[in-house]
């Protein structure tokens, strides 16, 4: 069952302008309690539900993160 608490680092600030892999890796280091990271192109639909395990990972169409990355 998740909680339905954050727990350690929620945002990521740092990493738009970064390429989306590299920020998928990175936030799975920053924050072990994070068990899914999704690389999303922008203009893509995602469901509306907030999980606190989650990361999504918005890139341009060069796979530039565009938005900062948040738990949810």
């Amino acid at each position: 069952m998740a909680s339905d608490e954050c727990t350690g680092k929620s945002s990521w600030p740092e990493l738009v302008g970064v390429e989306g892999t590299v920020a998928a890796d990175t936030i799975k280091k920053e924050n072990p309690h994070i068990t899914t990271v999704s690389i999303v192109v922008e203009g893509s639909s995602v469901t509306t539900d907030y999980v606190t395990t989650r990361v999504r990972v918005w890139v341009n169409k060069n796979g530039i993160v565009t938005r900062v990355p948040i738990i949810g």
